[in-house]
This record gives C-alpha cells, structure tokens and sequence, in this order.
C-alpha cells in the first residue's frame, strides 16, 4: 500500500473548500441558517486523530525492534487503512470547513463571533485529524530493505542448494 501523497489530500481539501462555500451561499441564498459546526465536532477529531497515533505507536516500536512482543501484520495492515482514512477525512472536513468560513468572513453582514470561532476549531480540528492520520500512517510504513537484506534474497532465490523438493 502506498503512502497517501500531498496531491490527492490538496485536491480533496480544495474541491471540499468549494463545496462548503457553495453549500453556506445556498442555505444563505434561500434564507435558512448557516451551517455552524458544534465544538464536539472539533473535539471529536482532534480525539479521533490522537487514538489513530496511539494504535499506531505499538507497529512503530515492532518496526524499530524495541517492541518486546511481535507485531500482529493484520493489525499493522488495518492501522495503516485506519491511518489513510484519517487523513483523506481530516482532508474533507478542513476543506469544507474552510469553505464555510470563507464565505462567513467574506460576508457583507458581520456574522457572530461564535460561528466564526466554531467554524475555525472545526477546520482545525480537520487538519489535526488530517496530521495525525499522516503520521500514523508514518509509523506503520517499512524501512527500505538494507543491501545486505537485499543481496541476502538475491544469493537465497539464485542458489540452486536452498531449494526444497520433496520426493
């Protein structure tokens, strides 16, 4: 699995910054009420993206060889999903966020203190998930192989002598 690239989390926030801008200019548009995000959103991701680098810290410590028991691969492989996710989530909230308060700062009509500060912890809240996704998924990536381990695999699949045949 590859690691997820800046391009992808770029293209992700920038579209999501333009549909929250277009979805704040339509409620607006047809009279209704903002969208103001709660501060348990805020909060909620923030937590989130300090639990995904916990579960990750363990598949770091196996990766290093300071971990004094074996790491489950299953567990590193569903840490690293988990980890991707965070960060293309953390991507989408911080950019639709970001559209939301884009259009409340750009706004003839002053908006309330409040909204704006809510919609702020809300884009902060999506670039901390988006942080911590990106270094779990830090944590749970291999180191390159050394050229011993690389040479060694070499001389184990070209020597006629280790393999095994049974008769």
């Amino acid at each position: 699995m590859k690691r997820t690239s800046a391009a992808v989390l770029w293209v992700v926030g920038l579209v999501l910054v333009g549909v929250g801008l277009l979805t704040d200019a339509a409620l607006a548009a047809s009279g209704n009420a903002l969208l103001v995000p709660p501060i348990t959103l805020s909060v909620t991701l923030a937590v989130i993206g300090g639990v995904v680098v916990a579960l990750a810290w363990p598949i770091r410590r196996a990766v290093k060889g300071t971990a004094k028991l074996r790491m489950d691969p299953f567990r590193a492989a569903r840490t690293a999903v988990l980890a991707k996710a965070c960060s293309l989530v953390g991507a989408v909230f911080a950019g639709f966020a970001t559209g939301m308060l884009v259009f409340v700062l750009t706004r003839s009509v002053v908006a309330d203190a409040s909204s704006i500060w809510l919609t702020a912890l809300a884009v902060i809240g999506g670039l901390i998930l988006l942080g911590c996704g990106l270094v779990a998924e830090w944590f749970c990536t291999l180191p390159p192989p050394s050229d011993d381990d690389a040479e060694a695999e070499r001389r184990r699949r070209t020597d006629p002598g280790t393999s095994h045949s049974h008769a």
